[in-house]
């Protein structure tokens, strides 16, 4: 049987690196972002009978539910979510900070992956399945201001919590947790940095874990 995977930020980045290796490894994708072409065009290089595009903006509520929807509707299930989706700083610090840019990281890093989790997990309840949160190593150490930071720390501590909800019913919660990675986020290259596909195979050793078996956090840093 075909398992079923919803990515968000689907469209670059670590969320295509793990469409990619997802798709390689046999499971059946919905690809959320709000770049419809860029969707489209990862759809048809993984052949649209496997991945299923759906342009969403993460903080809309009623987009994130037709989304599952539409996705389950397609492939019959739904066996795990990776809400990646994630935005960056545009000024460091909190007294030069951007309020505008603090706005769009608490409603894309914080709301939006807050949604895509009550979303999700009515469907992952019956098939006791997995959802991972795109945290960061800034989620487990002080940086001096940084909201984005805070952002992540947040999304560590509610992914403590939902373990425990999810446990209730035999599902699981892990934290993917890279420090820097080479990715859109970034204004210019970071060569010393992770490869998306290096996170992507950790997104795929916890999908691939037996049932029994629940990944609390992966961490990973360059070396």
């Amino acid at each position: 049987m075909t398992k079923v995977l919803l990515i968000t930020g689907a469209s670059t980045g670590i969320g295509a690196a793990t469409a990619r290796a997802a798709a390689a490894a046999g499971w059946s994708l919905g690809l959320a972002a709000r770049s419809a072409e860029k969707l489209r065009d990862l759809s048809e290089e993984l052949g649209p009978e496997r991945a299923l595009p759906l342009p969403l903006d993460v903080a809309d509520w009623t987009a994130q539910q037709a989304a599952v929807a539409t996705l389950v509707d397609r492939f019959g299930r739904l066996d795990a979510a990776f809400a990646n989706a994630g935005l960056g700083s545009t000024a460091p610090g909190v007294e030069g900070g951007d309020l505008d840019n603090w706005r769009a990281m608490l409603e894309t890093n914080i709301w939006g992956l807050l949604l895509t989790a009550k979303a999700a997990l009515p469907e992952l309840r019956k098939t006791r399945g997995r959802l991972l949160l795109t945290g960061s190593r800034a989620g487990r150490t002080a940086i001096r201001g940084s909201i984005y930071g805070a952002t992540k720390w947040f999304v560590h501590g509610f992914a403590a919590n939902l373990t425990e909800e999810m446990k209730e019913w035999g599902g699981s919660c892990t934290i993917i947790a890279p420090g820097m990675t080479d990715t859109p986020f970034f204004d210019s290259p970071k060569p010393d940095a992770l490869e998306p596909a290096d996170v992507a195979r950790a997104v795929l050793y916890a999908l691939e874990q037996p049932a029994r078996v629940g990944v609390g956090e992966v961490y990973l840093v360059p070396c």
